[in-house]
């Protein structure tokens, strides 16, 4: 039946409007020498004033259905990964109320007692029972629970609901808010009964959330691998963290878990081979710990020799520039060019020298780390252009630059330059030429630097603060006023403070796609005393390959790829970097780049990457990772002949449902309070009977169609006044 919904105004509004129409047209009608055709055309004027103030009353068509079926109770379990934890505790009428068993077990012994007898006595309803969130046996770490959509569901396909009774641990991690589905309950009149299963608290483990692992490591050096371990017991655990590969070969940290806390740490792996290795990062079970299965992961990385190129810039050759070109100079991964700047003899020259700074941009391309010491704009150094061509190799083809200032206050002029974002530090322009010291100061390590990499001195992280305190000390440091917002300062001066707390010394920055790092002191080099180059060569190449590592992190003939995060979990977005290149070695100016992705399921698809607006052919894209496993990228650049560039993109296999978490109650609390029903607590299932069957008959349902905002209303009216229209001019013209 048609039913109008007018609020006083408009229907007031409506009835003056009709009256006058009708007067209008009666008075059109009775002056008109043709009455017959004008009768026609005024009754559509009047239909159509008659069908807008209909239109203005809110009309729909409401159809009642009337069920002839037996009222429903319908009965909902989960069936989700999460219902197998063991915290459920049995109540008198179901067993004996001191056995514990899963969540799972307790909702089926629930469902196979005699409780729901009474509900079906005398053909009164019609009990069914319905499981949802089964885990998908191909796709297990991606399965999950959604309690909204098996409600609606519920709801879509019967018509005689009485109530529904929901079995769950209340943990929902897909699909919509539940409490949308409690919404709908409530406006069919169908009350929510649901029945908390499992423990508010969580159960006793030790649970290894996460392994951040690099995708590749340099052949004979340490990479750092990133955990995080939460425990959820309430006391100290003192563990071991155990690494393996799959020679045999262990690498052991002694690690303590604060209780009911998250711990986040990392363990030092040296690379001894080349090619792909799967290591195994894990920990002990501990007493009282009673899932056993999260105490481990495995992930792969490869091992790769590598060639660094390394360009230092420098004016007067002071020792900390000796012993650092040395350095760099004897690593066998690394690709050494030096451009000395000297104020009297001109640009050096012999091995390893070049004698300007590089003109074009396939010749500065071509490094991935540069060296800026004490050296500024003017005095046959640098200019204003090499500096901007300095930070565009940094921020679009992901190199890094390295600040390191001198006595003689040289690099102040770059503040004035593109390189001034860069530089990590506010410097003091007061004083250039920075601070002296009398006595030997030390660098302190902060805690972000107590477990970086690039200040890893030792064989693990136990011996390396120790290592720290005896190096010895340096007479000079940078005018530093304090560490750029956005910046991880590593190191501190030992003896002296500022204003905004301790003077920082070693500071790093992300810069676009690269990085930058500040080293405010020049004596490194003494580090060599009484050791020789056992850590002054370490620390420098740990920086180099540190700084080039996205760089490198995939490079072929004519593209170069990176892309972040490395170690994506499922529904993560992939944010995809390359540069390309001409056969001429020069960025790509003019031209595509395209990523086809093959996911572990087989699918494929293709990026186009899009060019950002500097010559540096610099080109970005992204995509959504929705399965766990080997994600293979195939990169080609528009013209090339050469052999794409392929890789492989590892994503971590982290499952979406959980065993050991906490029951959620007040999920299903908000539900039973939305839907107008009652939450009903394990020891009272026996008096969840007597109050359906209390419940009124299921009320008839009702189909509404609002004919005001349907698109067929609208089609109608427009043929109407289109008719009337037209009917207008042929009564004019004839």
């Amino acid at each position: 039946m048609l039913h109008l919904s007018p609020t006083p105004v408009t229907l007031w509004i409506g009835i003056i409007a009709l009256i006058l129409v009708g007067v209008l047209s009666f008075t059109i009608w009775k002056r008109s020498p043709h009455r017959g055709r004008t009768a026609g055309l005024e009754a559509l004027r009047v239909l159509a004033t008659l069908a807008v103030v209909i239109l203005l009353w809110q009309p729909e068509w409401r159809t009642v259905i009337h069920p002839d079926t037996k009222p429903k109770i319908a009965i909902l379990w989960d069936d989700s990964k999460s219902m197998t934890t063991i915290d459920a505790q049995l109540p008198p009428v179901l067993g004996t109320s001191s056995e514990i068993v899963s969540r799972a077990d307790w909702a089926r012994k629930a469902l196979a007692s005699d409780l729901w007898k009474p509900l079906e006595a005398a053909g009164a309803n019609e009990v069914e029972t319905f499981a949802f969130a089964t885990p998908d046996p191909e796709q297990p770490a991606l399965s999950g629970t959604d309690l909204e959509t098996p409600l609606s569901e519920l709801l879509d396909n019967q018509n005689n609901l009485r109530a529904i009774v929901l079995f769950s641990d209340g943990d929902y991690n897909l699909g919509q808010p539940p409490v949308a589905a409690a919404q709908k309950m409530r406006l069919r009149g169908v009350p929510l009964f649901p029945i908390p299963v499992g423990s508010q608290t969580r159960l006793p483990d030790i649970d290894l959330l996460s392994v951040a692992a690099p995708t590749y490591g340099i052949v004979g050096e340490n990479v750092q691998i990133p955990f995080t371990i939460r425990s959820s017991l309430d006391r100290q655990v003192r563990t071991i963290v155990r690494l393996r590969d799959e020679s045999g070969r262990v690498q052991t940290k002694d690690i303590v878990l604060s209780p009911n806390s998250e711990t986040y740490d990392s363990i030092l792996w040296r690379i001894e081979k080349e090619g792909g290795s799967t290591l195994e990062l894990s920990i002990p079970v501990a007493d009282g710990e009673l899932i056993a299965s999260n105490n481990s992961r495995k992930f792969t990385i490869a091992g790769r020799p590598e060639k660094i190129r390394v360009l230092i810039i420098e004016s007067l050759p002071r020792w900390e520039y000796r012993f650092l070109r040395n350095a760099l100079s004897r690593d066998p991964g690394v690709e050494l060019s030096s451009l000395l700047f000297h104020p009297e003899l001109g640009p050096g020259g012999g091995k390893d020298y070049i004698q300007a700074f590089p003109e074009k941009l396939e010749e500065l391309a071509k490094y991935d780390v540069i060296f800026i010491g004490d050296v500024g704009i003017g005095n046959d150094q640098l200019t204003p252009e090499q500096c901007a061509l300095i930070r565009g190799l940094v921020e679009n083809q992901a190199s890094g630059v390295i600040f390191m200032p001198g006595p003689r206050g040289h690099q102040m002029s770059l503040l004035d330059t593109e390189l001034s974002d860069l530089i990590p530090v506010i410097l003091d322009e007061d004083k250039p030429k920075g601070f002296s010291e009398s006595i030997a100061a030390p660098l302190t390590l902060t805690t972000e630097g107590r477990s970086s990499l690039l200040t890893m001195l030792g064989n693990n992280e136990q011996e390396n603060p120790e290592i720290w305190r005896r190096l010895p000390g340096f007479y000079w440091h940078a005018p530093v006023i304090k560490a750029k917002a956005g910046t991880e300062v590593l190191a501190v001066h030992g003896n002296r403070r500022g204003k905004f707390g301790p003077i920082p010394l070693l500071v790093t920055k992300p810069a676009g796609n690269g990085k930058a790092l500040f080293m405010g002191i020049d004596s490194a080099w003494r580090w060599r005393r009484g050791v020789e180059d056992l850590y002054h060569y370490r620390f420098w190449g740990q920086v180099a390959r540190w700084m080039s590592y996205q760089r490198n992190m995939a490079s072929g003939q004519r593209v170069r790829l990176f892309f972040n995060p490395e170690r994506p979990e499922p529904g993560a977005i992939v944010t995809l970097n390359a540069n390309a290149f001409d056969a001429n070695g020069a960025p790509l100016e003019k031209g595509t780049v395209a990523v086809d992705l093959t996911a572990p399921d087989g699918r494929t698809q293709r990026i186009d990457l899009q060019k950002n607006e500097s010559a540096w052919g610099a080109f970005s894209g992204r995509f959504k990772v929705d399965l766990p496993g080997a994600w293979k990228l195939r990169a080609t650049a528009s013209g090339a002949e050469d052999k794409p560039l392929e890789t492989t993109l590892l994503a971590q296999g982290v499952e979406i449902e959980k065993t050991g978490q906490p029951a959620r109650p007040e999920v299903l609390e908000e539900m039973a309070r939305v839907s107008r029903g009652r939450v009903i607590q394990p020891a009272q299932l026996a008096e969840l009977v007597k109050e359906i069957n209390a419940l009124p008959e299921p009320r008839p349902l009702e189909s509404r169609i609002p004919l005001w905002s349907h698109w067929g209303t609208v089609a109608a009216l427009i043929v109407l006044l289109g008719t009337f229209w037209v009917g207008r001019k042929l009564n004019g013209a004839f």
